[in-house]
């Protein structure tokens, strides 16, 4: 198992329609650490940490959203590990 760490941000009708929640729910299900913030353009913004593939099927995930979003880009990029145990929403 190769794991790895991503920055994600998302783009889109993601705020306000429980996105981040949803999307801890995913990770959690993949037993994936990390964390997901609203930011102040309203954007999303995810740092999520695992198993290479898991991380890989959480991004495309993000891709289609949570039923009430409309996700118009997400964007990953490598990061640091930040040693984390399990997914929090953050403010």
């Amino acid at each position: 198992m190769t794991a790895i760490a991503r920055l994600v941000r998302v783009t889109g009708h993601v705020q306000g329609v429980f996105f981040r929640a949803w999307a801890r729910s995913q990770a959690e299900r993949l037993g994936l650490n990390g964390w997901i913030r609203n930011c102040a353009d309203g954007s999303v913004e995810a740092h999520v940490e695992g198993d290479e593939a898991k991380v890989r099927w959480f991004v495309d995930v993000l891709n289609e959203g949570s039923p009430n979003a409309r996700v118009d880009h997400v964007r990953a990029a490598d990061a640091e590990f930040e040693g984390l145990n399990g997914f929090e929403v953050r403010r």
